[in-house]
């Protein structure tokens, strides 16, 4: 796994009620995939080597901005 340095954070700047590194947040890797934070959930059960995470809508309404989407 990679060091969450070498993601582009898309999400949180640090600056809201959550601190700097424990909010919901999403981030872009090198070869374009991205990686959600969220609070774990439990909605069904993902295949073997996936997980379930939950995020609120403004968090993806942040990064689709920050791509310019």
């Amino acid at each position: 796994m990679s060091e969450r340095s070498a993601l582009t954070r898309l999400t949180g700047n640090g600056n809201g009620q959550c601190g700097e590194k424990d909010c919901p947040n999403v981030y872009r890797t090198a070869t374009g995939s991205f990686v959600v934070q969220g609070d774990v959930s439990d909605a069904f059960t993902p295949p073997a080597g996936e997980g379930l995470v939950e995020i609120p809508e403004a968090v993806l309404r942040e990064a689709f901005r920050a791509l310019g989407w």
